[in-house]
């Protein structure tokens, strides 16, 4: 089966990642339908502006037909799908996403970049890097871009970057989704503990990680962080060419972050030291397609980030406000850490549960003293998302127990209180969340 076929029905079309790839094979001239259960911003006014918003909503087994080319099956659907079911029953061919991904790339050059962290961000310097320096490449990332139109680019470009994650690939197919891709060369910023809902135990984790790694030849490469005892474990197992990467030395302030290089200073705009690590495997990638040293950091200068990763979004003589995609421990401890030593004065960090392992009362002690750099922490969960995940529920008085030094809230009138005065105040803000806070008011002109 060709993916040149001309029609494509996307089951489960509302999904951040699954919508722009909808839209991108629109773009491409192939005839494409979709359904969903349910559809929010911005899926709902992209698919709209590209006209392929379903006309109705809800899954409906009498629009799977012969007619159909082939189904891309997102990780939203469950077995039981009655579309699903349908497009068994007739024989059409069915793929995952990561599977149509992998043949689309087949004749390209993959770049995979995988790890617990970072890997968005890492992702998207790669992009920019190669944008400025007018490399023709196709992408997959996991959050929008600036300068990119879609997170998903599919054309005839020689090169393709992936942001590999190690979430499942559909429900037929449980295995991690990079697994699809074999690159040529990788990036793994690191392993540390999530996704417990499909990976329950630790090793299990690692497991998957291990099985990506063995998904490269031996004359393929991967690059990994050297501060990461477990990959370090692993990589003294593979016959396939690795190179670890470190830290490199940095001064950050408010003005910004730089770093000298062989005598060159340059000037950029991220913080903190996690984005430092992230940017030097970026340059190690880009150096293996022939992009020097100074050409890429030069180009790198005026990367500000990927949409809600590290998000400046208020700024005035006597303080920031930040908002992060963080969610996991490891991620907390990083953006917390970075811009404490960035911005002088108070800092007020506020993080929302609302992942399916931050929710999970076993996860949860993982996050102890994630949050410490800040003066003031603050976790916020609502009772609602419970019965809403269909989780059994924790009290505060665990949840703070497992973050050390906290303050539980469960009431978005008082989030929004605690936050204003620390604002009024002056103190520097950070809110991290991969949820919306119930609706929460956390920022003011």
């Amino acid at each position: 089966m060709s993916v040149k076929s001309k029609r494509i029905h996307v089951i489960a079309i509302g999904g951040a990642i699954m919508h722009n790839l909808a839209i991108a094979l629109s773009n491409r001239k192939y005839t494409v339908t979709g359904s969903d259960d349910a559809i929010y911003n911005p899926a709902k006014a992209n698919l709209e502006k590209a006209g392929l918003y379903p006309k109705t909503i809800g899954w409906h087994a009498d629009s799977i037909t012969t007619a159909i080319d082939f189904i891309i099956l997102g990780m939203h659907a469950r077995v039981n799908n009655p579309e699903l079911i349908r497009a068994q029953e007739l024989g059409l061919s069915i793929l995952s996403f990561p599977e149509f991904i992998a043949l689309e790339a087949k004749e390209k050059k993959r770049i995979v970049v995988a790890g617990s962290h970072g890997k968005t961000t890492t992702t998207a310097m790669i992009m920019h890097v190669l944008s400025k320096r007018n490399r023709d490449f196709d992408y997959v990332v996991g959050s929008s871009i600036e300068g990119f139109d879609l997170s998903v680019k599919l054309s005839d470009a020689p090169l393709i970057i992936i942001e590999g994650d190690e979430y499942l690939t559909s429900p037929l197919d449980l295995r991690s989704k990079f697994l699809w891709y074999q690159p040529h060369v990788s990036i793994i910023t690191g392993i540390a503990y999530d996704h417990i809902n499909v990976f329950p135990t630790w090793e299990l984790y690692v497991g998957t990680f291990k099985a990506f790694i063995e998904t490269h030849r031996d004359d393929n490469k991967y690059f990994w962080y050297a501060g990461d005892e477990t990959l370090a474990e692993l990589s003294k197992n593979t016959t396939v060419t690795n190179e670890q990467y470190d830290t490199p030395k940095y001064v950050s302030d408010k003005s910004g972050t730089r770093l000298t290089l062989e005598g060159v200073q340059y000037t950029l705009n991220i913080v903190g030291k996690h984005n430092l690590e992230n940017l030097r495997a970026a340059e190690l990638v880009c150096s293996e397609i022939g992009i020097s040293q100074h050409e890429f950091y030069t180009a790198a200068a005026d990367f500000s980030g990927a949409g809600r990763r590290m998000e400046k979004i208020i700024e005035n003589s006597k303080q920031v406000v930040y908002r992060d995609f963080a969610h996991s421990p490891s991620k907390l401890r990083a953006t917390t850490a970075a811009i404490k030593e960035t911005y002088e004065g108070d800092l007020l960090a506020v993080f929302e549960l609302h992942t399916f392992s931050s929710l999970t009362k076993d996860f949860l002690p993982h996050y102890i003293d994630s949050m410490n750099p800040a003066d003031k922490a603050v976790v916020f969960f609502s009772e609602g998302v419970f019965e809403h995940k269909k989780m059994p529920s924790l009290s505060a008085e665990y949840v703070a127990e497992c973050f050390g030094d906290v303050d539980v809230i469960t009431d978005k009138n008082l989030l929004e209180e605690v936050v204003r005065k620390k604002y009024v105040a002056g103190a520097n803000v950070l809110l991290m969340s991969s949820g919306t806070f119930s609706g929460a008011t956390l920022t003011w002109d």
